[in-house]
């Protein structure tokens, strides 16, 4: 065999966290893998979206909740340094150097190709590196698309020819813009209007709905505008955009309601499959697309094919996709050892938890912390239910801040008498959500849940004050 050519039991397109999970759980089941990548080893979380994202966010944070503590807040005397959180950023985005992550990669027994690969046939990947050389590799068992997403382009006339920002270049700017215009009130335009408002940015955030974080309860998307209003950015509702133009070095946006300027503007408005240029119609696939899957992550009529993270479309979380990669890595490693993909409920082969029971936080202020389903999404799945929204006050949260402000959702299905979803809104949240996460995934009936009893006085009361208001 020629140093061109190799082969694998598993072959992983993409070394982000998802691809990462993949091989490593197909290694530790007695397999070889390779990743195929042709950036940084680490992928999207790590150096442009989650750790520096939330990196940008957590000073604010900090500072808001020294605020709004009697005794702490005359401590604090100054403003942000926005010098030292951007390069506290670049230190957790590493200064965007993989090596550490490469070294994990070595240690972990997982083989490295640079370079871009593209499908050419059955279990075939060919990877051009580059300086132009080519590796053909073959894989024994399976290839595993990893490749996520990209930030999508909405077709406004002009748009594409003004330099807008994806959320990469939101994440790792060098400096606070003067004014910064976003298109787009989902999590990623919330949490960048909070962040860059705080560093210094004029901030103006448009968005198409008549809410903020449109596919959240309405009361986390509320809380969330009125708090990013209350800060100084400039939100505009139910606006659309026409089109762009850079004038005299402004970004200048044709909008419902006239025109808006500014420096940067930041395209949030989605995310796209990472597939155009894969090569996926070698083997009967449209470019571009995202991949069908089953609940093994294998593609659908090509059983050595798995479309694992973001490229499926399924639920576009970091913690998602490395969740699926485990399954995805658990099935590879049985069907290669002879066996069948156990496909029932909660098997180690299977992703279930990324239909109805897929955890989020959203770090704005205040955060947003949710999982399973909406009051709509039941409501659209026909399901019997509930719901409870009650204020976030309990002894916990008035000790965590003076005149402390937060909602609490419950969604219960009333046939079962089990919680479907809950949201949290309010400072500090985030670390609630995995007790709720285990009650839905758990399905843990109401009766039983009466007896897990929240420590006091901790915020975790909030789950026995919304026991008690379904009771009644």
């Amino acid at each position: 065999m020629s140093a061109a050519e190799k082969t694998y039991d598993v072959v992983v397109l993409g070394a982000g966290s998802t691809g990462e999970n993949v091989a490593d759980i197909a290694v530790r089941g007695g397999l070889t893998a390779v990743l195929v990548e042709n950036e940084l080893v680490g992928g999207e979380c790590s150096y442009w979206a989650c750790m520096p994202s939330k990196a940008l966010l957590r000073g604010t944070e900090v500072l808001a909740e020294a605020r709004a503590v009697d005794g702490a807040k005359q401590a604090v005397t100054g403003e942000q340094d926005v010098a030292a959180t951007l390069a506290r950023r670049d230190g957790f985005t590493a200064h965007w150097d993989d090596s550490g992550q490469v070294q994990w990669v070595e240690g972990a027994g997982i083989d490295l190709v640079r370079g871009t690969g593209r499908l050419t046939g059955e279990r075939t990947v060919v990877v051009t590196g580059a300086d132009g050389t080519e590796t053909r590799l073959t894989a024994r068992h399976a290839v595993a698309v990893c490749t996520g997403s990209v930030s999508a382009m909405p077709p406004i006339e002009g748009l594409a020819d003004v330099g807008a920002w994806s959320p990469r270049e939101a994440t790792s700017a060098k400096e606070a813009p003067g004014r910064l215009l976003i298109l787009g009130g989902g999590y990623v335009g919330c949490e960048m209007a909070t962040a860059w408002q705080a560093l210094g940015a004029q901030v103006t955030l448009i968005q198409r709905d008549h809410r903020l974080l449109p596919n959240a309860e309405p009361v986390a998307g509320e809380a969330v505008e009125k708090s990013l209003r209350d800060r100084g950015v400039d939100v505009r509702l139910e606006t659309d955009v026409m089109a762009a133009r850079r004038e005299d070095g402004e970004v200048v946006l044709s909008c419902t309601g006239g025109e808006v300027r500014g420096d940067e503007v930041l395209v949030a408005v989605g995310r796209a499959a990472r597939t155009r240029d894969l090569g996926l119609d070698a083997v009967g696939l449209e470019p571009g697309a995202y991949l069908d899957v089953d609940d093994t992550l294998q593609v659908r009529g090509l059983p050595w094919l798995y479309g694992v993270g973001d490229v499926n479309g399924r639920r576009q979380l970091t913690h998602m996709g490395k969740y699926q990669a485990r399954q995805a890595g658990a099935a590879i490693v049985a069907r290669a050892n002879g066996q069948d993909a156990d496909t029932s409920d909660w098997s180690p082969h299977v992703a279930t938890a990324d239909v109805h029971a897929t955890p989020s936080v959203v770090f704005t202020i205040p955060q947003v912390a949710s999982v399973g389903r909406t009051a709509a999404e039941a409501e659209e799945a026909g399901i019997a239910h509930r719901v409870v929204q009650i204020p976030l006050a309990v002894a916990g949260s008035r000790l965590f801040a003076d005149d402390y402000e937060g909602t609490a959702v419950a969604v219960v299905d009333t046939d079962r008498e089990v919680l479907i979803g809950v949201t949290f809104v309010g400072p500090a949240v985030a670390e609630l959500v995995m007790a709720a996460t285990i009650a839905v995934v758990g399905e843990v009936p109401i009766g039983r849940l009466w007896h897990a009893v929240p420590a006091y006085p901790t915020v975790s009361e909030i789950f026995l004050r919304l026991l008690e208001a379904y009771r009644g």
